[in-house]
């Protein structure tokens, strides 16, 4: 089995910490670093196992490849149902599965977008607004002032228990420092949430 992945992208990151919480050995896994900022995703023998170039992918020893951390993530919950991470019945899992969402849509998609068009680290490739990119780092702001307030009620990002939602988010507020948006002082639910899923062994994954 092999990840084709990229250790500074956050998109990996909740692949590997998916695994090391299913209990995965990583080191029985071929890692395949792809340098993204040179574009090593982009070339022809990449996107004959990606066609979109994106990563990380999944690629199995019958020579199937899954893209996308989410897809990769229900493949090995799957495989690995314990412990649990996308419910366990049809209420938690659509409460995971909508909270997950909701940390795609409205926290990591915007930080991407803040990187991407800010930094214009891959204006080379793609066409860069700063305009957009200012707009994303305002909707991840705020969605960072939403969380503190939800997580004054709620343990863990989709309820009581900690779940694929949460590593979600976590590699997202981590990545987040890329565009110097970080865990305000007095967002102390946030900060609370943040210190006990970063102290997870998966969280150095």
């Amino acid at each position: 089995m092999k990840l084709y992945q990229s250790d500074r992208a956050p998109n990996p990151r909740r692949a590997r910490m998916f695994m090391a919480e299913k209990g995965i050995d990583l080191d029985q896994v071929e890692i395949i670093n792809l340098d993204i900022m040179a574009g090593e995703n982009l070339t022809d023998e990449y996107k004959t196992k990606n066609p979109l170039g994106g990563v990380p992918t999944l690629e199995l020893d019958n020579g199937t490849c899954i893209a996308e951390s989410m897809a990769i993530s229900r493949y090995f919950e799957e495989i690995h149902p314990e412990p649990p991470l996308m419910g366990t019945n049809p209420e938690e899992k659509a409460i995971i599965e909508m909270w997950n969402r909701r940390m795609e849509l409205n926290l990591l998609f915007p930080v991407a977008m803040a990187f991407r068009n800010l930094s214009r680290a891959f204006e080379d490739r793609e066409t860069c607004s700063t305009e957009y990119g200012e707009i994303s780092f305002e909707r991840a702001t705020k969605m960072f002032g939403f969380l503190n307030k939800h997580l004054a009620n709620s343990e863990y990002i989709a309820g009581e228990s900690y779940s694929v939602a949460d590593i979600t988010a976590l590699c997202t507020v981590d990545f987040a420092r890329v565009v110097k948006l970080r865990i305000g002082e007095e967002q102390t639910h946030l900060k609370r949430w943040h210190d006990s899923v970063s102290a997870r062994a998966s969280a150095k994954a």
